[in-house]
């Protein structure tokens, strides 16, 4: 890390100059809470940093025309205790909110949380069920993907070395929108999910299913949702057997990677069973995330 040369640029421009500059031998940093812990590992070996907190206007969080925007660079906190994202967004500043400690919380950034692309992490979960986008910024111009398809893999996003997401947009609900985040942590002394399962459901005025979104995180390389499953539910009752048919639609096609938080079998079943509840809780509770 002593050899590192740092950069501060003022604004995204420059930021990105930087990085075309370094020819993919740089990488940008925002909070450090991910990316400091692999430099010291030696996981990662760049030869030069970006930094991004000197760039203004990235913290915001505003609502703009049917979308909640969210700046880069704001922290999993301030999401977390926003006042707009609780009152939209419940499900959304909750999951911020049971991201590892207050202290990470204080520095770690939802923009960088989904660069990251960390798999046991709760926020990018919650984003792919929200039909969230990233707006990303480079030498090329700008560009809006779906946060699905901005994370492709393990630890792998479709940003080019020299872009910099600058804004996660996420379409506002519906008035009324039922919404559940469960983080299911397998061992006391952990805080990364084993599961993490979120179930949104929009209701029609006569108590019909309208719109059932389901997806599940921490067990594969980007978070598992299954539009199909999701639409074979339209005009159904939110019944138990409904909500038991797309939990085993989501355990028969999940794969579960195997770590230190579970074997792949147990996850194969836990994602059976916290999608029930998630879709079981999104109906009977009020809107947020808990941890179970």
């Amino acid at each position: 890390m002593a050899d590192l040369v740092l950069h501060a640029p003022t604004s995204v421009v420059e930021a990105c100059q930087f990085l075309a500059e370094a020819g993919g031998e740089a990488r940008a940093i925002a909070g450090g809470t991910a990316l400091v812990l692999m430099l010291r590992q030696g996981l990662l070996q760049p030869k030069a940093l970006v930094r991004l907190d000197h760039i203004p206007g990235l913290d915001h969080i505003s609502i703009d025309g049917g979308l909640l925007r969210i700046g880069a660079l704001a922290t999993l906190r301030s999401v977390a205790e926003s006042a707009v994202v609780r009152e939209q967004l419940p499900v959304l500043s909750g999951a911020c909110g049971l991201v590892g400690n207050v202290r990470v919380r204080n520095v770690a950034t939802l923009g960088g949380n989904v660069c990251e692309a960390d798999y046991a992490s709760d926020p990018p979960t919650v984003l792919v069920a929200l039909d969230a986008r990233v707006r990303i910024q480079g030498p090329r111009g700008a560009r809006e993907i779906a946060v699905a398809d901005c994370i492709e893999d393990f630890y792998t996003t479709a940003l080019e070395p020299d872009e910099v997401l600058t804004d996660v947009l996420v379409p506002l609900p519906r008035p009324g929108m039922r919404a559940m985040y469960l983080k299911y942590v397998s061992r006391s002394w952990e805080d990364r999910p084993c599961v993490g399962a979120v179930a949104l459901i929009d209701l029609a005025e006569d108590g019909h299913i309208e719109n059932l979104r389901v997806a599940v995180g921490a067990i594969a390389g980007r978070p598992l949702r299954l539009t199909e499953v999701e639409a074979e539910t339209r005009g159904e009752r939110p019944t138990d057997d409904v909500f038991r048919s797309v939990a085993a639609a989501y355990e028969a096609v999940a794969d579960p990677v195997e770590d230190v938080r579970g074997p792949a079998a147990y996850r194969k079943r836990m994602v059976g069973v916290f999608v029930r509840r998630a879709l079981e809780a999104a109906m009977t509770q009020p809107a947020g995330a808990r941890l179970v």
